[in-house]
């Protein structure tokens, strides 16, 4: 069950919008297993040159779902990130049944960033401060292993992911390099 959170940024969340963005996210619910209750957190955006901009992110236990789009006509913008969103659904269970079959005996877990909490944090008032942290993240590192960490990047869209391997129970991170192959850090 999809509950809704729908921000609008220079511009009203009319009932008309509501129900467009309700209707066309919740074709994903078919997706998900019995019972999965999640947020569907929604920002829409209109720009001085009327662009608009959609954001969706539906962080779940076991994945976050997030996809961003921008077009002139809002309405045509939910319906395309919804699009993105479907296949990202699609890649991830394919990659989890293949890896689930690849493992016979082993119960199939999916790649998470569990409960991820973002929160600005005020920037530092000290002017001898030269790198302020303006904004700082929490979350619980799952254990998982290369592939599906990078999986989860992907589908966040973000350039690295740390994680917990799987195997050695060390603090791992792997990012994307700009020839579009993936590195590998691993601490000891």
């Amino acid at each position: 069950m999809l509950d809704f959170n729908i921000r609008g940024e220079n511009i009203e969340v009319t009932p008309a919008i509501r129900e467009h963005v309700e209707k066309k996210v919740q074709k994903l619910e078919r997706y998900f297993t019995e019972g999965a209750n999640a947020t569907a957190h929604v920002n829409l955006k209109v720009y001085n040159d009327k662009q608009t901009k959609v954001e969706i992110t539906i962080p779940m236990k076991n994945l976050t779902l997030r996809a961003e789009e921008r077009h002139d006509d809002m309405y045509a913008a939910i319906d395309l990130i919804v699009d993105k969103l479907e296949r990202q659904i699609r890649k991830y269970k394919t990659k989890v049944n293949r890896k689930f079959r690849e493992r016979e005996g082993v119960a199939a877990f999916f790649a998470s960033v569990n409960n991820e909490k973002s929160n600005d944090a005020p920037a530092q008032t000290d002017e001898d401060a030269e790198f302020p942290i303006v904004r700082t993240k929490q979350f619980d590192l799952k254990p998982m292993d290369q592939e599906e960490a990078i999986l989860q990047m992907n589908m966040l869209g973000h350039n690295f992911f740390i994680f917990t391997d799987a195997e050695s129970d060390g603090t791992h991170i792997v990012y994307k390099r700009k020839d579009g192959k993936y590195g590998l850090i691993e601490t000891n």
